[in-house]
């Protein structure tokens, strides 16, 4: 059994993708609500997140957003209900839902499949500051 947070939402992410990377320093500064806990996906609490929700690691190049005992979410479908927490402008989000998952998801594999090229990739896992170490799992 995981001993993570209660009632929080984990977020899964590649630990040395510096796309990744940023769009996690991005909801940490925006989660006013402080829902959030991130896990890096190479991470031994990340496999062990992925093997619980039957996600095989191997072929995850995908933020995760788990909720502990609800549901878990991937691809466009984690961005969208990351960004629905934020409320005001990014409610909008909700509109991106009319898009069918299938096309939301293309356009993600895209993004994933180029992301080190695209971005650069780190040789480790972001190490978080003393500050931002309670956001970290």
């Amino acid at each position: 059994m995981l001993n993570l947070p209660q009632n929080k939402k984990i977020i899964l992410f590649d630990g040395v993708c510096n796309l990744c990377n940023s769009a996690v320093q991005y909801i940490i500064k925006h989660d006013e609500k402080d829902c959030f806990r991130f896990v890096a996906l190479q991470s031994d609490l990340g496999i062990e997140i992925c093997k619980t929700i039957g996600i095989s690691y191997a072929k995850m190049d995908s933020i995760i957003l788990y909720e502990p005992g609800v549901a878990y979410y991937y691809k466009s479908s984690a961005i969208l209900a990351i960004a629905k927490e934020f409320g005001g402008i990014w409610n909008m989000s909700a509109f991106m839902r009319i898009v069918p998952i299938f096309i939301g998801d293309a356009f993600y594999d895209y993004v994933a499949k180029n992301r080190y090229r695209l971005y650069g990739k780190k040789e480790s896992c972001l190490i978080p500051t003393p500050e931002l170490k309670s956001k970290f799992l």
